[in-house]
């Protein structure tokens, strides 16, 4: 029976390779000559962490990481902008978690949205993917067009497609 997942992911080198440029381009710019700025991204935990002196800074790097993962084809719903901390001194932190997998609600949404549809597949929750099955390949690639027209909330994948 043919079936495919459809998952959430970010390529980890892709995401490296975006922020590093953010980095370039923060470094560059005039208006932060001098600036005490910086972005780290951390694998283990897939979180961005931008430390710099006010909200006009914060906004511009942001910008410009969203900037350029859109030059690197990821989709920039797959970052969770947290709140401002305050740093030592008069700096502000702030932190942005990177999705992975799709969460509950999601999946319960595409499911149900599948579901609704009335095409001859059916779709299961399995941790953090989603897994439809069908007996016809055109049927699993009418759910690939439903789903990408459709705005979850995240950025989807559509992987392991078999015969």
């Amino acid at each position: 029976m043919p079936s495919f997942d459809i998952v959430s992911k970010v390529d980890a080198q892709t995401l490296d390779n975006a922020i590093n440029n953010a980095k370039k381009e923060i470094l560059n710019r005039y208006d932060f000559n001098g600036s005490k700025s910086t972005i780290d991204l951390d694998k283990k935990t897939n979180q961005v962490t931008i430390v710099t002196e006010d909200d006009m800074r914060l906004k511009a790097i942001t910008d410009s990481i969203i900037s350029r993962m859109m030059k690197q084809n990821l989709d920039p719903k797959s970052l969770d902008f947290g709140k401002e901390h305050i740093a030592s001194g008069n700096m502000i932190r702030k932190e942005i978690k990177i999705k992975e997998g799709i969460d509950k609600e999601a999946a319960k949404k595409i499911v149900a949205k599948i579901k609704d549809s009335k095409l001859k597949v059916q779709a299961s929750m399995m941790d953090d993917q989603v897994r439809v099955q069908g007996k016809n390949i055109d049927d699993l690639q009418s759910v690939i067009s439903l789903c990408r027209g459709e705005d979850f909330g995240q950025p989807l994948q559509f992987i392991n497609m078999r015969n």
